[in-house]
C-alpha cells in the first residue's frame, strides 16, 4: 500500500503539479516547484524592506519638478535707486549738478546752490534724452549718467553767478569806511570800522586788462557814466584809479564768471549796488588785494 502511494506521488510531479509529497511512512515533505521545460527549479520571489525601484524614481522627479517650480518663479522687483537730491535741497552738491547740466546744455542759469525748478527741469529733459524716468529728482542712476559725460567744475564753475563765500577782510580794512574787495573769493564787502555792512558777488578785469591791486580812494561817482572808450554803459560808477571802477554790469548779471571786465570792478546785483552807491562817499578808502 505504502508503494502504491509513493509511486502515485511521483507521477504526479511528473506532470508538472505540485502536489503534498509524502515520504515512504506516509509523512508529508515540503513542496517541490518542477519546471517542465527540464531547465531548473525557479525561485520564489523574495520580498525586501527598501521600495521599489521605480518608487525612488517617482520621488527624484517630484524633487526635480519643485525644483523647476522654484526656479521659475519671478524674482522681486528691483529697488529703485537712491534719490541724491531733489527739489528744494541746497548745497556745495547742488551746485555741482547745476554745474555739469550747463556743460551739457541742459542748464543756462545758475549755478545757484538751491534745487530750483529750473533745475528739476533741466534734470527731466536730461533723463528723457537717455530713457530714463524722468522723475526731475537726481537719483544714483542719473548722476552716472552726467559723471560720464561732463569735466570736474572747477571753482568759478561752481559760483558762476556769485555766492562764493567771502573770505576774510585785508587788515587794511578793519579802519574807517571801505570798500574791501577781494580777488581770491571775488567779493567786495562795504565795511565801516571793521564791521560788515554788505557783501555781495564781483568780476574782475581779464589777464589782458587786470583790475589794479592795492589801497586807492573814490574820487568821483557817475550814476549814469557810459564809457567812451568801450561804447558801454558803466550805472552806478565809481571810480578809484584812472578809468577804472566799480560799477554795475548787465553782462555779468547775464553771464556771470564766464566774461570778464575791461579792468573795472564789476557787480551783477542791480539793488545791492544802488544800495551802496547811495552810502559810499568820495574819498572813502578801496583796498584790491588777494
Amino acid at each position: 500500500m505504502g508503494r502504491a502511494i509513493a509511486a502515485l506521488a511521483a507521477l504526479v510531479t511528473v506532470c508538472g503539479c505540485t502536489a503534498q509529497a509524502v515520504d515512504a511512512d506516509g509523512k508529508p515533505r515540503e513542496p517541490v516547484h518542477i519546471d517542465i521545460t527540464g531547465t531548473r527549479p525557479a525561485t520564489p520571489p523574495t520580498t525586501s524592506s527598501h521600495p521599489a525601484e521605480d518608487e525612488d524614481v517617482d520621488v527624484d522627479e517630484r524633487q526635480g519638478e519643485d525644483q523647476d517650480d522654484r526656479s521659475s518663479a519671478p524674482s522681486p522687483p528691483a529697488a529703485p535707486p537712491k534719490v541724491l537730491w531733489s527739489p528744494g535741497d541746497t548745497g556745495r552738491d547742488v551746485r555741482e549738478l547745476q554745474a555739469r547740466l550747463r556743460q551739457v546744455a541742459w542748464l543756462f542759469d545758475g549755478p545757484t546752490g538751491t534745487y530750483d525748478d529750473l533745475t528739476e527741469q533741466a534734470v527731466r529733459g536730461f533723463q528723457g534724452k537717455r530713457g530714463l524716468p524722468q522723475t526731475g529728482e537726481t537719483d544714483t542712476v542719473t548722476w552716472q549718467r552726467l559723471l560720464k559725460m561732463t569735466r570736474e567744475p572747477g571753482q568759478w564753475d561752481l559760483y558762476l553767478m556769485g555766492g562764493q563765500p567771502a573770505d576774510a577782510p585785508d587788515p587794511r580794512c578793519l579802519t574807517g569806511r571801505v570798500l574791501c574787495i577781494s580777488k581770491s573769493s571775488r567779493t567786495l564787502r562795504w565795511m565801516i570800522d571793521g564791521r560788515t555792512v554788505s557783501t555781495m558777488p564781483v568780476r574782475f578785469g581779464s589777464s589782458y586788462t587786470p583790475t589794479r591791486e592795492g589801497e586807492f580812494q573814490v574820487y568821483w561817482k557817475s550814476r549814469h557814466h557810459h564809457s567812451t572808450l568801450y561804447d558801454s554803459p558803466m550805472p552806478y560808477a565809481m571810480f578809484f584809479s584812472g578809468g577804472q571802477a566799480v560799477h554795475y554790469s548787465s553782462d555779468f548779471a547775464a553771464r556771470g564768471y564766464a566774461g570778464a571786465s575791461h579792468g573795472c570792478v564789476n557787480v551783477r546785483d542791480e539793488a545791492a549796488i544802488a544800495d551802496l552807491f547811495a552810502q559810499v562817499r568820495n574819498g572813502d578808502k578801496v583796498v584790491v588785494h588777494w
